[in-house]
């Protein structure tokens, strides 16, 4: 629960920068204002349209700036970095979960690397949501069609592909969370049958969170700050489902096949419990030393 409120925190701030440079990868081949049309109807179906409009004004403040030069620079540094967060909180989460962590000795090129990772994350993003943008418009057309000439059978047929290609694509996307970001090795079964787990559960936890701001009274409760409420509301509970597919992951790994190892550039966390005798919080720390030290542990 803690690690999906400090998720939902990130998201507040990282939600508008990543949904930019989103906007900027796929319009390169599809066109801004079609995928921010797109982008608008499907947060205005999760979210309502007051959380949709919110997001859609703090993208319009990034993207108007009159800046040049060395301030330019910085905006665009500062962009990246605020789009890259939320991945990265993402990647802490998961290994944490994974009983894993970088060793101490990381260098600042690993922190490098950790945000290329996230960009590699961003290009998967837009390359998925692409190709699931051009499946829907062929569904959509073929619904139209159908719904002219032939029986509602064979739009239910159309709307059931609609939701086929919905699951496939949130498929995808925790495979590439699962497989890339975490500092671990996961062999694809595992990718495989813990992104599919995780994405079944997020299509009924959609439906419920979805079906829960509908009908409370959150974006009236809290008055001009209701949409960011409701933002890290449906954020929130849709971390917990990301975190518990993690956890089943793990789960999986242990029971059918091999524990998840960490990368060379990680290692495993052992838990170990102490029981103390010392009476003073000095004592108490020599006496932890000397345990360290016995055993080997860092």
């Amino acid at each position: 629960m803690k690690k999906s409120a400090s998720l939902a925190y990130t998201t507040v701030f990282s939600m508008a920068p990543l949904l930019m440079v989103l906007l900027y990868v796929v319009g390169l081949f599809w066109g801004t204002n079609a995928i921010e049309g797109e982008i608008f109807y499907q947060i205005k179906d999760f979210l309502g349209e007051k959380a949709a409009i919110q997001l859609q004004e703090m993208i319009k403040n990034i993207a108007i700036s009159n800046k040049s030069g060395f301030p330019a620079l910085i905006g665009i540094v500062t962009l990246l970095i605020g789009a890259t967060s939320v991945f990265a909180e993402i990647q802490d989460s998961i290994n944490s979960i994974w009983g894993i962590r970088l060793k101490k000795r990381s260098s600042f090129w690993l922190y490098f690397k950790s945000r290329l990772l996230s960009f590699g994350v961003i290009g998967s993003l837009g390359f998925i949501l692409l190709a699931s943008l051009g499946l829907s418009a062929i569904l959509d057309s073929l619904n139209q069609k159908l719904f002219a000439h032939f029986s509602e059978a064979a739009v239910y047929t159309v709307y059931i592909g609609q939701t086929l290609v919905t699951l496939t694509v949130i498929t995808l996307l925790f495979a590439v969370i699962f497989k890339i970001l975490p500092d671990a090795n996961i062999t694809w079964k595992q990718v495989r049958v813990s992104s599919i787990t995780t994405a079944l559960l997020f299509m009924f936890g959609k439906f419920l969170i979805s079906f829960y701001i509908s009908q409370s009274s959150l974006g009236t409760i809290y008055g001009a700050a209701g949409s960011l409420v409701i933002i890290m509301v449906w954020v929130y509970y849709s971390s917990v489902i990301l975190y518990l597919g993690a956890l089943f992951a793990k789960c999986y790994a242990i029971e059918f096949g091999s524990s998840i190892k960490p990368s060379k550039y990680a290692e495993i966390i052992h838990v170990v419990e102490l029981k103390l005798e010392a009476t003073t919080l000095q004592d108490a720390k020599e006496e932890v030393e000397e345990f360290k030290l016995k055993n080997d542990i860092e």
